[in-house]
């Protein structure tokens, strides 16, 4: 038996469909069939819909109170976020799409390239047996587009939403895959000249208004662009997006994320805060979510940023906004230290007398931590003691409140006891944690 494979590269792109409602819907079959939407943070507009919702007219980030009077009108079910709950499912579906290629990026919470070159046999016919598989294990829709480039597959996959502009010879089992190596050269370009040149991956709303005006307004007028040209109109970014689409491949295959240049941790509270103890919290806890994320990529940070706010849409405040940054004296990912120096910041900036409505502490001049870097004290003596290295505390740290929840073990300048502070945020229509914590799991009953 002879086998089969494409010589060329091959892409594919997997992604789960309204992945925060199907998230939802997992737990909640009533949901099924019915408008729904997922609320930003302090439920403040739509950042996900049901096709239902869609069908409605709901635009993505929509504020919630212009479409509160569909909850009555159409029977919309508008749900708080719940991202521990997503973010756990996010990984139960990028375990099975990892069986699709031998190498795996994950882009997003909801989308991954796989690498498909070499795979053997009909790549359509295999993504259709991950994609059944990863329906029927963890219950999240899926539409898979496959390429010879990142930025083809990404455009498959765009192309498998859309029934009414999948190719006329495509399979009707086949439906939500969309393979472009697959079809033929007029069905290419029919495809491509249906595209918005907008709506092709890494074509921003700026640089398609550039392009418009050049008289490039689809897929397929980009694809025929001069790359030098492309370049010359924006930037290198460009060119090789448009030497994408003509099928050479330029964006590199990451199967592990690079380090962040800047982490940050902001929020908008649940309600105004007026008072500094309340105030000084929320500073800590962000502080210490920021150095938990910045300890989970092996960094240390060398300056802290802080900035308060008030709220823009409460013109009848008086209004304040203020940052301030502070470089510390030797990089560090220590809660302790970083927490300190946001304080400190923070107490530079504070002003009485104002509704604050947002605060943020961002980590900057990141570092790999295996870089040294030490101040040299004149004030020590031969024989005082080093300054304590508290990795392993940070490493206990870390792990006591990945076990037994967050907040488990925390900074005293965080606030005790686990009553909801007032600057946290509002989520008011949020589902349970059904697979992060034991004391919601689901129970099934016989009715007996």
């Amino acid at each position: 038996m002879t086998t089969h494979f494409s010589p060329r590269p091959q892409y594919a792109l997997v992604d789960g469909n309204n992945f925060y409602v199907s998230c939802e819907r997992v737990f909640q079959p009533r949901l099924n069939h019915r408008p729904v939407v997922v609320l930003s943070n302090n439920d403040g507009c739509a950042i996900a819909r049901s096709n239902e919702a869609k069908a409605l007219g709901i635009a993505m980030g929509a504020p919630y109170f212009k479409i509160r009077h569909l909850e009555q009108e159409a029977g919309l079910v508008a749900l708080s976020a719940n991202f521990a709950l997503y973010g756990d499912m996010s990984d139960r579906m990028m375990s099975l799409a990892a069986g699709l290629g031998h190498q795996q990026e994950v882009y997003s919470i909801d989308e991954s390239f796989l690498d498909l070159s070499q795979i053997p046999g009909d790549l359509v016919r295999r993504s259709h047996q991950i994609r059944r598989r990863i329906l029927q294990w963890i219950g999240i829709p899926t539409c898979i587009g496959i390429g010879p480039t990142k930025t083809l597959a990404k455009l498959a996959n765009h192309i498998a939403k859309n029934a009414e502009r999948k190719p006329g010879s495509y399979p009707e089992q086949h439906a939500q895959i969309c393979h472009l190596g697959a079809v033929s050269g007029p069905e290419w370009a029919a495809l491509l000249q249906a595209t918005e040149v907008g709506e092709v991956w890494g074509v921003g709303p700026r640089i398609a208004a550039r392009l418009r005006a050049q008289g490039i307004c689809s897929a397929h007028d980009l694809a025929c662009m001069n790359p030098a040209a492309a370049r010359a109109l924006s930037s290198v970014v460009l060119e090789k997006t448009v030497r994408e689409l003509q099928g050479t491949p330029c964006f590199v295959f990451e199967d592990e994320p690079a380090p962040k240049q800047q982490i940050a941790c902001t929020r908008s509270f649940g309600h105004p805060v007026t008072e500094w103890p309340h105030l000084q919290q929320a500073v800590t806890e962000f502080a210490c979510r920021a150095a938990e994320k910045l300890r989970k990529q092996a960094s240390h940070a060398a300056q802290v940023l802080v900035f308060i706010r008030t709220s823009p849409f409460r013109p009848n405040d008086p209004q304040y906004s203020r940052s301030a940054c502070l470089p510390l004296p030797v990089p560090t990912s220590d809660s302790a230290h970083i927490t300190q120096a946001a304080n400190a910041l923070l107490q530079s900036i504070y002003q009485p007398g104002y509704r604050y409505a947002k605060a943020g502490v961002m980590l900057m001049g990141l570092q790999p931590a295996t870089r040294q870097q030490a101040v040299l004290d004149l004030s020590r003596h031969a024989g005082d003691a080093q300054p304590a290295n508290r990795t392993r505390l940070m490493l206990a740290l870390d792990q006591i409140n990945q076990r037994y929840g967050r907040g488990s073990l925390k900074l005293a300048s965080a606030g005790a006891g686990q009553a909801p502070q007032i600057w946290h945020m509002k989520q008011e229509r949020k589902t349970p944690a059904y697979t992060t914590d034991w004391a919601k799991l689901l129970t099934v009953s016989d009715g007996l």
